[in-house]
């Protein structure tokens, strides 16, 4: 202990040593007389004092009175001249250089040691790393990268104490390390110092907000070990109190470790088991008193996991064993744990998903979705498990009809919530679970259409990751067997099969129609041909959603544009667009702005349709910017066309331009193309210009104009 505070002492009294040479040198170097002759005097006194230490003769002092810093005609004595200011600094300086010079050789060394500790911290020599770095610290004990290191080390070397010390010294050093503060977390964890550890991790959210994930994440781990601990006293207490349940869990799984007994014996033990661990305690219970070691330590049980099951009695020792673990892990964060990190669950579990038994599916689906219904059950999947071929696997139940197919669904709903389960389901995307997502659309056999449909609105939420998003849309198979299959739930005499999953498949439609690419410019015009023909569905969600679909598509193929405006698209979107209705308003007046864009007959035909642009106007203030500014643009394209300025002239068409104009500063789309809009209207028909002036809007259509990008 005394060892430390003379480490300790000698640490503060070098950064004292750094800090009051460095102010020396600003005094002496100071312009103001003052200052300096208080500077020389303190340097003088730290020298002497030097000297001193040293064992070293002092140096006789002098009177400063007599020190005259301007030249005499007769000279300086030789002490006069070394006891000069200039000469103090000189000196001063010259050991300032010193000192940095031997600093950075020792910097250099510690750096060299720093890196061989870490070398052998990486190969599980921490012992070894330990000695490396305490040796860098004898170099140059004020670095906080060799005492987090070396805690680091000691943790894993299970000497908690000194790993809080180390950083507890790397935060002398700098306060705001808080690497120091994130391993000293994870030492008083070890302890069961939990508040201590907590302290630790609510510091680092002060210094840096960007690690509030990582922060939030010990902080859990935290709550769990001593929800763990307040657990297993309270059941051991039950236990010693002779408490009927706890004692029978105990007896029951004594009864289980009996080696070598039939099937039958196993399977009917685990169903008593799990009737009495229904609650927290019991659970707990089971844990402590090596429940988990029923799957390694019992031979007949190993083997029904790990092969074929071939008997109705395996069967059925099976299906007791999941729901065993269903009822062991429902709402205990530890068991769920303890049973995905055992090594003969982690490999077998994912092998009785894909068991040729559908019993053992259906409660292996259970389990799994017992987990995925909350955050920590998901991150212990992901992280613990091969999740990389479940995408495909979990399609393949939508082909049963029974409730797997649904618990499936459930399953792959929870698991998309992760991030990280993105990342697996693009390595088997392509060549597993896209070829079977293409037999399902393509089934002529009659499929659970809830679970089709699910399955089909779930690939369209994976899509939210730009990479399988690409993969999908790249695919022209996965585009034909979309349209075969819109064609097969939708047929000419308007009688639409499947309605969910028509629906569900124009989502994921548009979704891939997000990534413009050489597939989608050649299935451009048979894409449109399809939206067209479902403009007659009575469902308004399947209009909405086609609608939606071709706004995307147009903008990809001009081929594509082109024959729709042949086929009186402009038309179509009038209508629905005076039917109302906010998302098909949104997507009507896209497929307006695309048609108006890159056709000529699209703006006399919305001039024809529209009398005095009277829909258009009304459009001009809706709150979406996106339709609004879609209205304005149109509303530009149409006075393009010859005499329809004229025929705006009774309306407010330059009150409701200029106000779209001026107020929707914070909406730039809008207040562009109005303003480009009022320009064109006032230049085809100068009396519009007037009652612009009328209005006091030159200025302010100048300003707009002036505030627009350049080409």
């Amino acid at each position: 202990m005394s060892g430390r505070r003379e480490e300790e002492r000698e640490l503060q009294g070098f950064l004292r040593d750094v800090d009051e040479v460095a102010a020396l040198i600003e005094g002496l170097k100071s312009t103001d007389p003052d200052v300096q002759a208080k500077a020389m005097a303190a340097t003088e006194k730290r020298l002497q004092s030097v000297s001193d230490k040293d064992g070293k003769k002092p140096k006789p002092k002098v009177d400063k009175t007599v020190i005259n810093v301007r030249p005499s005609p007769s000279g300086l004595s030789s002490q006069e001249e070394m006891m000069s200011p200039e000469s103090f600094l000189a000196a001063l300086e010259k050991d300032a250089h010193e000192r940095a010079r031997r600093r950075k050789e020792n910097e250099a060394s510690a750096n060299a040691l720093k890196e061989k500790g870490n070398d052998a911290f990486g190969q599980g020599d921490y012992a070894l790393a330990v000695q490396n770095y305490t040796e860098g610290l004898k170099k140059q004990k004020d670095m906080p990268a060799l005492y987090t290191n070396r805690a680091q080390a000691y943790i894993k070397l299970q000497k908690y104490e000194k790993a809080i010390d180390d950083c507890s010294w790397a935060l002398r050093c700098d306060a705001k390390c808080t690497k120091a503060l994130f391993h000293m977390g994870k030492a008083y964890l070890a302890k069961k110092q939990f508040q201590q550890a907590r302290e630790c991790y609510l510091k680092i959210l002060k210094f840096d907000s960007q690690k509030e994930k990582l922060c939030k994440d010990c902080i859990s781990e935290i709550d769990l070990e001593e929800k763990r601990l307040s657990e297993e006293e309270a059941a051991s207490e039950d236990l010693k109190t002779g408490k009927l349940t706890a004692v029978a869990v105990s007896e029951m799984l004594q009864k289980l470790s009996k080696p070598d007994q039939d099937p039958l014996y196993y399977a009917g033990g685990l169903q008593l088991l799990t009737d009495l661990v229904q609650a927290c305690p019991e659970q707990t219970l089971f844990r402590t008193n090596g429940g988990f070691g029923v799957i390694s330590n019992n031979k007949v049980i190993e083997r029904v996991l790990s092969a074929k099951i071939n008997s109705p009695a395996e069967l059925e020792l099976a299906c007791s064993l999941l729901l065993l673990w269903q009822a062991v892990c429902k709402g205990n964060e530890e068991n769920q744990r303890l049973l995905l990190t055992h090594p003969s669950v982690n490999v077998q579990l994912p092998a009785l998903l894909c068991s040729e038994a559908p019993e053992v599916q259906e409660e292996c689906l259970a389990l799994l979705c017992l987990y995925a219904k909350t955050e920590h059950g998901r991150v212990l999947l992901i992280r613990h498990l091969n999740t990389t071929k479940w995408l495909q696997t979990l399609i393949s139940f939508v082909k049963v009809a029974d409730c797997r197919a649904d618990s499936a669904m459930n399953l792959l709903t929870h698991l998309i919530l992760e991030e990280n389960f993105k990342i697996q389901c693009r390595i088997k995307l392509s060549t597993e679970a896209l070829p079977i997502f293409i037999q399902l659309l393509s089934s002529s056999k009659p499929l659970n259409e809830t679970a089709l449909s699910r399955c089909i609105a779930l690939l369209g939420d994976l899509c939210s990751d730009v990479v399988i998003r690409m993969q999908m849309a790249e695919n022209q198979e996965c585009w034909q067997a979309c349209l075969s299959f819109v064609n097969q739930c939708w047929t000419e005499n308007s009688i639409t099969r499947y309605p969910e999953c028509l629906y569900a498949v124009l989502g994921l439609m548009m979704n891939l129609s997000l990534e413009p690419n050489s597939v989608i410019e050649e299935l451009a015009e048979e894409i449109c041909d399809t939206c067209m023909s479902l403009f007659n569905s009575p469902d308004g969600r399947i209009i909405s959603r086609a609608v939606g679909l071709l706004s995307h598509i147009l903008l990809a193929s001009r081929g594509a544009l082109e024959e729709a405006v042949r086929r009186d698209v402009v038309r179509k979107m009038i209508r629905f667009l005076k039917a109302g209705g906010q998302t098909t308003t949104n997507y009507a007046m896209k497929v307006l702005a695309a048609c108006a864009k890159s056709s000529r007959l699209a703006p006399m035909q919305i001039v024809k349709l529209d009398k005095k642009c009277h829909l258009l106007r009304k459009l001009l203030s809706w709150p979406d910017e996106v339709v609004a500014g879609n209205s304005a643009f149109c509303l530009g394209k149409c006075l393009e066309v010859p005499g329809t300025a004229t025929t705006l002239l009774d309306t407010d068409v330059v009150r409701i331009l200029l106000r779209a104009t001026t107020r929707n500063a914070q909406r730039p789309y809008v207040q562009e193309n109005a303003a480009i809009a009022l320009g064109k209207l006032c230049t085809a028909d100068a009396r519009h210009a007037s009652r612009l002036r009328e209005l006091n809007g030159m200025a302010a259509l100048s300003a707009s104009v002036r505030k627009m990008p350049g080409p």
